[in-house]
Parts: structure tokens; C-alpha cells; sequence
């Protein structure tokens, strides 16, 4: 290939400029135009009793907004109105304390991506069957506490002494924690589950019950199991 050649390829044609030059002008016509986005919400506040829970909804432009739900409440809550009240922490997927149910599946908000159809409005509620301390903030503490009731800490088998004795574990053993030691309490599953729902004062739940399986398998330690029996 000769010099001219190669300075022929590597310029632009006419033709191949204006397409690229129309296709901007479109992308940025979309970045600039509002894409309004519909968000119910789930509102109660215990300060005025007498109100019944509502849905109340908010219009978010989603080319002012981050992908996710979170990103979306925050906004409103910023910018919109102050008094919408929920929990968050990490924004990772690793606290949990986002967690709520987003278009009928319970969900942490924060790795949850906005349905980006403008046509079609995203309702949001708090944890299902829980009790509700305001808005989207579900009330934790029989969650907690049946938590609590299993006893989730390393215990040794024998004796009081700390330090004498290091427990090692398998690699094995090790491997059987996969897929448990994940969970971030989080509650999605259990307030996902029917008998949970009903039977939330006796029945520990999904995620609680994991965890006594979680602490079955840590090697040379009094297991939970241990501790029921």
C-alpha cells in the first residue's frame, strides 16, 4: 500500500462524517430531552395516625439520574421532597439496608436497575407483612431478634481457656460455607416466604435458618445444632 493510499483510508469520507455527525446530534437530542420516569411510592407517616397508607407518586428524569433505584430515591429525596423516608448504607449490595420491594419482588434498591420505559410506572413498598416504622422503613426487630435466639457466635466445644488451642478448618469444611456465609441479613428472602408471613412469631424464617447452617459446619466448635439440643 502506497503512502497516498494510507492517507486516503485513514481520513473520513465526506459521507461517513455527516452520518457521524447525525448520529451525534441524535445522541445528544436524547441526552438533553427529559425521559421522565413514574415512581409510586409507599407512604405512611405515624405521626398523623389518622392517615391511611398511600401511594404517592414522583416524576424523576432519568437522564439526570443514576441507573438504580436508590440512585432515583435519593433524588427524590434531595431534590423532590425531603419527607420520603427509607434506609440506606452502602450502595454496594452489601448491607442490606436498602431492602424493599420493588414492582412485586423484594430486592435491595441499590443493585436494583430502573425499568427505563417511560410508559410504565415502577411501584415501590416496603418489606412485605412486617410492621412499618414510617414510609418504606419496615420494623427489624422480631427479624433481630429471632436472629439473636439462635445464638450466631463462634463457641468453643470444651472449657473456657481462650488461646490454647487454634481450630483449624479443612478446606473442605471450608467449601461447604459457600453459598451461606453470603447472606447479608437482609431479610428479602423471609418476608418473601408465606409462612413467615403467618407464622412470623414461632417460624424463624429462611434466612435465620441458613444461618444455623452457616455455624453447623464451623470445624471444632460447639455448633448451634448443639445448642437446641
Amino acid at each position: 500500500m502506497t503512502h497516498r493510499n494510507i492517507y486516503r483510508f485513514l481520513l473520513p469520507t465526506k459521507k461517513n462524517f455527516v452520518a457521524s455527525v447525525r448520529l451525534f446530534s441524535v445522541s445528544l437530542k436524547r441526552l438533553t430531552e427529559p425521559k421522565v420516569k413514574t415512581f409510586s411510592i409507599y407512604r405512611w407517616n405515624p405521626d398523623v395516625p389518622e392517615e391511611k397508607p398511600y401511594m404517592q407518586n414522583y416524576h424523576v428524569n432519568l437522564n439526570k439520574c443514576g441507573p438504580m433505584v436508590l440512585d432515583a430515591l435519593i433524588k427524590i429525596k434531595n431534590e423532590i421532597d425531603p419527607t420520603l423516608t427509607f434506609r440506606r448504607s452502602c450502595r454496594e449490595g452489601i448491607c442490606g439496608s436498602c431492602a424493599m420491594n420493588i414492582d412485586g419482588t423484594n430486592t435491595l434498591a441499590c443493585i436494583s436497575s430502573i425499568d427505563t420505559s417511560s410508559n410504565k410506572t415502577s411501584k415501590i413498598y416496603p418489606l412485605p407483612h412486617m410492621y412499618i416504622i414510617k414510609d418504606l422503613v419496615p420494623d427489624m426487630n422480631n427479624f433481630y431478634s429471632q436472629y439473636s435466639s439462635i445464638k450466631p457466635w463462634l463457641q468453643r466445644k470444651k472449657g473456657n481457656d481462650s488461646g490454647p488451642k487454634q481450630y483449624l478448618q479443612s478446606i473442605e469444611d471450608r467449601q461447604k460455607l459457600d453459598g451461606l456465609y453470603e447472606c447479608i441479613l437482609c431479610a428479602c428472602c423471609s418476608t418473601s416466604c408465606p409462612s413467615y408471613w403467618w407464622n412470623g412469631d414461632k417460624y424463624l424464617g429462611p434466612a435465620v435458618l441458613m444461618q444455623v447452617e452457616n455455624y453447623v459446619y464451623k470445624t471444632g466448635l460447639l455448633t448451634i445444632l448443639e445448642n437446641w439440643n
